[in-house]
């Protein structure tokens, strides 16, 4: 496996604990579950801010993982789809870019 790839995946896998971390964090300390959570990222206009930039970037990232998975007929590449929206674009993107790639190092 190249560099790349490895920082692919450690970007991924970074994407995926950290923001849960605090995710979690938060639906431990309110006790509202993921309700609350929602509920946190429209609190005031930073973060509705924050949820609709980030909402866009996973829309546009899912429009090409389709185009791209369809094309090249590598339908492995959709996981990242809900990695993008169960995790978030922090895990999906390098995902994505992880399982890309490897069609380059082959």
């Amino acid at each position: 496996m190249t560099p790349l790839r490895l920082t692919w995946l450690a970007l991924a896998v970074w994407g995926a604990v950290h923001p849960m971390y605090w995710f979690l964090k938060h639906m431990r300390e309110t006790g509202t579950g993921l309700s609350g959570l929602i509920d946190a990222w429209y609190v005031n206009a930073s973060t509705t801010g924050l949820t609709w930039d980030l909402t866009i970037a996973a829309i546009a990232l899912t429009i090409w993982v389709v185009v791209e998975a369809a094309s090249r007929r590598s339908w492995v590449d959709l996981v990242a789809i809900p990695a993008t929206f169960c995790i978030g674009v922090s895990c999906g993107l390098p995902l994505y870019l992880f399982l890309r790639s490897r069609h380059a190092s082959a």
